[in-house]
C-alpha cells in the first residue's frame, strides 16, 4: 500500500495537515536533542525520510541517522531529500521490519518513529524492539496522529478524515483505500494513557506525552533504564 502512494506521500501529508506535520517533526527533533545530542539515531518506519533528514541536520558532528522501512519505494526517495538538505553522508537507509530490527542490543542513542507505530502488526513487539536496540539511558520519541477530544473539533475531524481526505487522496494518488486506511488506523490507535501503559509494559520508564494542535497529534517519550 505504501509503495503505491510513495510518489504523492509528501505533498498529500503537507496538504492534509496544512503543513502542521513539519512543526510536529521539529518538536520531535528538539526532544531528541534536548538532553544530550545523540550520535547514533534510528528512525523506524522512516517513510520518505522527513524526520530522518531533520534529525541528521540537527545531530552533532559525526552523528549518523539510520532510517528503516518496509517500503522500498518510500526509501528510494530518502536519498534525494537528504542530498538536497546536504546531509546525505549522515544518513543510511535499510529495508527492515520494525518488529525484527537487524541491530544488536544497545546500538542506538535514540529511536524515533513518526506516524508509523499505528501500522505495526504487533505493536508490543515493535516497542520491545525499540527498547532492545537503545543503549541504557537512551530515549524513544514517537509521533502519532490521534483523535481530538473537543466535541466541535472532533465532529469536523471525523468528517474530514472519513470523507474528504479519502476522496482527495484517492483522486491524487489513485489509491483511495490507502487514505480510508489512514483514518481507520488513527481511530483504532489507543488513547494516550493506554499507549503510555504499553510503553511502560515494554520496559520504558519516565513515559510521558505532549499534545499538539488540539489533539491531532501527540508526541510520546520513553527512556530505557540505566544499567
Amino acid at each position: 500500500m505504501f509503495d503505491s502512494i510513495a510518489g504523492d506521500y509528501d505533498s498529500l501529508n503537507h496538504l492534509f495537515s496544512l503543513n502542521m506535520d513539519r512543526r510536529w517533526r521539529r518538536k520531535a527533533v528538539a526532544e531528541v536533542m534536548r538532553d544530550a545530542a545523540p550520535r547514533q539515531i534510528l528512525d523506524v518506519a522512516c517513510g520518505t525520510g522527513d524526520l530522518a533528514v531533520a534529525l541528521a541536520g540537527a545531530a552533532p558532528r559525526g552523528g549518523r541517522v539510520t532510517g528503516v522501512d518496509i517500503s522500498k519505494k518510500m526509501l528510494a526517495l530518502v536519498g534525494r531529500k537528504a542530498a538536497k538538505a546536504g546531509v546525505a553522508f549522515n544518513i543510511k537507509t535499510e529495508v527492515a521490519d520494525a518488529e525484527h530490527l537487524p541491530y544488536a542490543d544497545g546500538t542506538f542513542d535514540a529511536v524515533t518513529c513518526a506516524f508509523g507505530v499505528r501500522n505495526f502488526e504487533h505493536r508490543a513487539r515493535g516497542l520491545e524492539e525499540f527498547l532492545r536496540v537503545l543503549r541504557p539511558g537512551g530515549k524513544a520519541v514517537i509521533l502519532e496522529l490521534s483523535v481530538p477530544q473537543r466535541t466541535g473539533f472532533k465532529r469536523f475531524y471525523n468528517l474530514y478524515f472519513s470523507r474528504i481526505m479519502p476522496w482527495i487522496g484517492g483522486r491524487v494518488s489513485g489509491d483511495p483505500e490507502a487514505y480510508k486506511y489512514l483514518a481507520a488506523s488513527v481511530n483504532a490507535f489507543p488513547a494516550p494513557e493506554h499507549f503510555c501503559d504499553e510503553l511502560r509494559a515494554a520496559g520504558f520508564y519516565g513515559v510521558r506525552y505532549v499534545t499538539f494542535t488540539s489533539g491531532l497529534c501527540r508526541m510520546y517519550v520513553g527512556e530505557k533504564p540505566e544499567l
